[in-house]
């Protein structure tokens, strides 16, 4: 039999699981979505003298147009992991650890492939690392995150145990407290002071 504190440490440890798995997936997505749009490749092609060769800069969203939108769709999925639970949450996860899979094939595409021109490695690595941390978080919301809270899961109002309410106390106004209310607006309406007198 587990008793309140042994269910609130529990509730604490799943909150604290969901906020990194969350944070790792939005990081690691994050990450891969800004490294996209670095230049991955600069071609220079000489022209006459005197005029200046032409550059050529190409992004990896240029190169790879799929992997921004997945690194989006792995940003949304961090978001939509908080408004989960159950078995739906552990589906996101798998999910989510797919995509994040997929980010990291792209930046891994980009460091072995030689591009034209000058190639920079370090925004493809990024893109790696950023597709595997949101595949780590993705796997981990698919292996635990059955048990974790909902969003507004601890302020939901818990369940009555006693059937019947006690009826409201008096305050120390009394019963006539809301006549004697309704008589100072009354009187502030007719442009009376009713603390006066």
């Amino acid at each position: 039999m587990t008793g309140p504190t042994q269910q609130h440490d529990r509730a604490a440890t799943g909150r604290r699981q969901l906020t990194y798995a969350v944070l790792l997936c939005l990081a690691g997505a994050g990450l891969a979505l800004w490294a996209s749009t670095r230049s991955w490749s600069v071609e220079l092609t000489a022209r006459p003298a005197p005029l200046p060769p032409v550059r050529d800069a190409r992004s990896g969203a240029a190169l790879l147009p799929w992997l921004p939108a997945l690194a989006l769709v792995t940003l949304a999925g961090a978001g939509a992991v908080l408004a989960t639970r159950g078995r739906l949450r552990r589906l996101l996860g798998v999910l989510l650890g797919v995509l994040g899979l997929a980010v990291a094939a792209g930046g891994g595409y980009g460091l072995v492939t030689d591009f034209d021109g000058v190639v920079s490695r370090q925004w493809p690595a990024l893109c790696l690392l950023g597709g595997l941390l949101a595949a780590v978080g993705g796997g981990w919301t698919a292996l635990r995150g059955g048990g974790w809270p909902a969003m507004g899961a601890r302020y939901e109002r818990p369940a009555r145990t006693s059937p019947q309410s006690s009826p409201p106390e008096a305050g120390p106004a009394g019963p006539m407290a809301g006549r004697r209310t309704t008589e100072a607006w009354d009187a502030l309406d007719r442009g009376e002071d009713p603390t006066a007198g």
